[in-house]
C-alpha cells in the first residue's frame, strides 16, 4: 500500500471535514470489452459501517474506462461528503499502478480519467490505493453487474431480486416493468427489428432515421458516418 506523497495533501484539514478514514472496495467492467460497462463501490468506515453502495452504468465502454469510473466515484463521494481520508481497494492492477506512478499511462482514453482522479486525489488530505484480487472484492464487483444488469435491462429471477438499500447512490437507466408497454406515437413510423440496417442523420446531436422508422427505448446502436 502506498501512501500519496506530502506534496499532494497538505496537513491542514478543512474545517467541519471527517477524519477518520473511508475504505472503498471498487470495480468496474464492461461486457464485451468495449460493451454495456458499469462500476460499484462499496464504502465502509473503519469499524466496517456501510456508508454508501455505488452502482452505476456507463453506456458502451472499455474495462479500464469502467475501472476508472469506480475510483472516480469513490473519490468524489468522499469529496461531496467531507471525508479527507480515503483508502481505495481495486482489483485493476493497471489502474493501481498507473495512480501510483509505477506505470505510465499511455492510453488516450484514460489520460483525461488519470488527470481528473489526480486532481480529486490532490484535494483529500490522505489517500491510499492498494490492489486486491478479484475474490477479495466480491461486493463491489456485484455492484457493478447490478449496474450493467440494469442498463441492459436484464430481468431477475425472484430468486436474485434484491432489495435496493437506500444507501446507494449513482445514476443508472431504470429496469423497465416486464407488463409495461410503450406505444408508437402516432404517426410515427412502424418499430424496426432491432438488428436491421437502418440510415439517418444527425442534426443538433440528435439522430434522425430516414424512413419514419423507431427504435424501442434501451436499443444500442452504431454510428458509422459516411
Amino acid at each position: 500500500m502506498v501512501r500519496s506523497s506530502a506534496s499532494l495533501f497538505p496537513d491542514e484539514t478543512t474545517p467541519g471535514s471527517q477524519t477518520g478514514w473511508v475504505i472503498a472496495h471498487c470495480d468496474g467492467g464492461a461486457r464485451g470489452n468495449p460493451g454495456p460497462a458499469g462500476y460499484g463501490a462499496l464504502l465502509q468506515d473503519e469499524t466496517g459501517a456501510v456508508l454508501a453502495e455505488l452502482s452505476e452504468f456507463l453506456g458502451n465502454r472499455t474495462n479500464n474506462y469502467a475501472e476508472y469510473s469506480g475510483l472516480l466515484g469513490c473519490l468524489q463521494w468522499a469529496l461531496d461528503h467531507g471525508h479527507r481520508r480515503l483508502r481505495v481497494i481495486s482489483d485493476s492492477e493497471l489502474m493501481v499502478k498507473q495512480i501510483q506512478g509505477k506505470y505510465k499511462v499511455n492510453s488516450p482514453d484514460l489520460r483525461p480519467l488519470w488527470e481528473e482522479a489526480r486532481r480529486r486525489i490532490a484535494r483529500l488530505d490522505r489517500f491510499e490505493i492498494s490492489h486486491a484480487l478479484r475474490h477479495k472484492n466480491k461486493e463491489a464487483d456485484q455492484l457493478a453487474n447490478d449496474a450493467m444488469d440494469r442498463g441492459t435491462n436484464r430481468q431477475k429471477t425472484t430468486a436474485e431480486s434484491v432489495q435496493t438499500p437506500p444507501s446507494r447512490i449513482g445514476s443508472a437507466a431504470p429496469s423497465s416493468s416486464s407488463n409495461s408497454r410503450k406505444e408508437t406515437p402516432k404517426g410515427a413510423g412502424p418499430t424496426v427489428p432491432t438488428q436491421s440496417m437502418l440510415r439517418g442523420f444527425t442534426r443538433d446531436g440528435t439522430i434522425h432515421l430516414l424512413g419514419g422508422a423507431v427504435l424501442p427505448d434501451g436499443v444500442f446502436v452504431k454510428i458509422i458516418p459516411e
